[in-house]
């Protein structure tokens, strides 16, 4: 116990006279730890806010969208694909389980042009039935009629976030205009805000749902991107999923859509966003590797700075191991006080993005930033420590 400390207290006093190349040394690893712990707690932060998200939707919705699952992870699904059409909405509205439906067509980047502003957003084509399958609550005005449906009047809502951006206040905003693609919209009913974790992890505040037949300026081919619909019960949900495959199975192949529920649209996106934050966190790790080779570097210099002072210790009874554990102690100690500022800063940034954003740092980021930053240590300062070592104590004192 003595001799480690007397290890680390040697370590601390050689870091005191040089406090400004102790800081830049370690500022390699710091800025390594900061990206991935900071990568690590955006990831799950936006992981807990989309699940949030859809748990607000109710458990027993499901999503009919084109693709199979493994061509939604490759970016694939309501992008690109088949696209449903009417045939598809009305004989699936026969099965008795089914509680509401509602095709979607979906119009992303679209301009919304009001009060001299202009705000991007997402136009959502549907049905009055959109309303109590996404869970919607009216703040003022109306929602969609059926009349409004079948007319196919230039009506919209908008969710009260957007409505604020685009005019001074909510209660200004009902009955006034819009223009999207160069068609004049007008506002009837402002929704609640939801906030974000829509399906493929978009705003819902940036959501204007609009019927289905106001679309076909810009839909021209009168198709749906999607059909959402919602069960009277959750234990009706497996047999809803098994007659909808078949219905669609006798005009599809089963490989051009996914008949998907809640849980699975979540595990598929979580394993998305997995795999984007891995990579994320890959390229991010690539600054500790950086930051290992200058400890390396600044590690050899004081290797040479202190050849004499090498020589009287190995002269008065040092032993080879001893000269090893001091300088692998001071690489180890140099990488973990850059790991310990890289958190500490990491925790500081991430305590004020959580009033905007619910990223968090959880225990096994804390352990992998400690972890990887001793380990960096250990590795690019064992081939200074044991040249160190193996210095010849008469040619070492001898050095000038």
């Amino acid at each position: 116990m003595n001799y480690f400390l007397f290890i680390l207290k040697s370590s601390f006093e050689d870091f005191s006279r040089n406090k400004g190349r102790t800081f830049l040394t370690s500022l390699g690893i710091l800025i390594g730890v900061m990206a991935v712990v900071l990568l690590m707690a955006f990831g799950l932060g936006l992981r807990k806010y989309i699940n949030s998200q859809f748990e607000s939707l109710g458990s027993n919705l499901i999503f009919i969208i084109p693709g199979n699952k493994r061509t939604f992870m490759r970016g694939g699904g309501m992008v690109g694909g088949i696209k449903f059409d009417y045939k598809d909405v009305n004989k699936i509205k026969r099965i008795k389980t089914i509680k509401y439906l509602a095709p979607v067509y979906v119009k992303t980047g679209t301009l919304f042009k009001a009060n001299g502003k202009t705000e991007i957003g997402e136009i959502i084509a549907s049905t009055e039935e959109i309303i109590p399958i996404m869970n919607l609550e009216l703040e003022k005005g109306r929602t969609f009629e059926k009349a409004d449906i079948q007319k196919g009047n230039k009506i919209i809502l908008l969710h009260a976030s957007k409505a604020e951006k685009l005019f001074d206040s909510v209660n200004e905003s009902i009955a006034k205009n819009i223009v999207i693609e160069k068609q004049s919209y007008k506002i009837i009913g402002i929704l609640k805000s939801k906030g974000g974790g829509g399906l493929g992890g978009s705003n819902m505040d940036d959501h204007a749902y609009i019927p289905f037949k106001a679309s076909y300026s810009f839909n021209p081919d009168k198709k749906y991107y999607g059909i959402y619909f919602k069960t009277e019960s959750k234990e009706s949900i497996t047999r809803a999923k098994e007659e909808v495959r078949s219905i669609l199975s006798k005009r599809y192949d089963e490989d051009d859509f996914s008949v998907m529920e809640q849980a699975e649209l979540m595990e598929t996106i979580g394993s998305i966003f997995s795999i984007i934050n891995t990579v994320l966190v890959a390229i991010a790790a690539i600054s500790l590797v950086v930051g290992g080779i200058g400890i390396m570097n600044i590690m050899y210099v004081t290797v040479t700075e202190r050849i004499k002072e090498i020589g009287i210790r190995r002269a008065i009874g040092a032993r080879k191991s001893d000269i090893l554990y001091q300088f692998l102690a001071e690489s180890v100690l140099l990488s973990i006080l850059g790991g310990l500022l890289g958190l500490g800063l990491s925790f500081l940034i991430v305590f004020f993005i959580q009033k905007l954003f619910p990223a968090y740092i959880d225990l096994q980021s804390v352990m992998l930033a400690l972890g990887v930053s001793s380990l960096i240590g250990v590795i690019f300062g064992v081939f200074p420590a044991k040249k160190a070592a193996d210095l010849s104590p008469i040619d070492a004192i001898r050095y000038e």
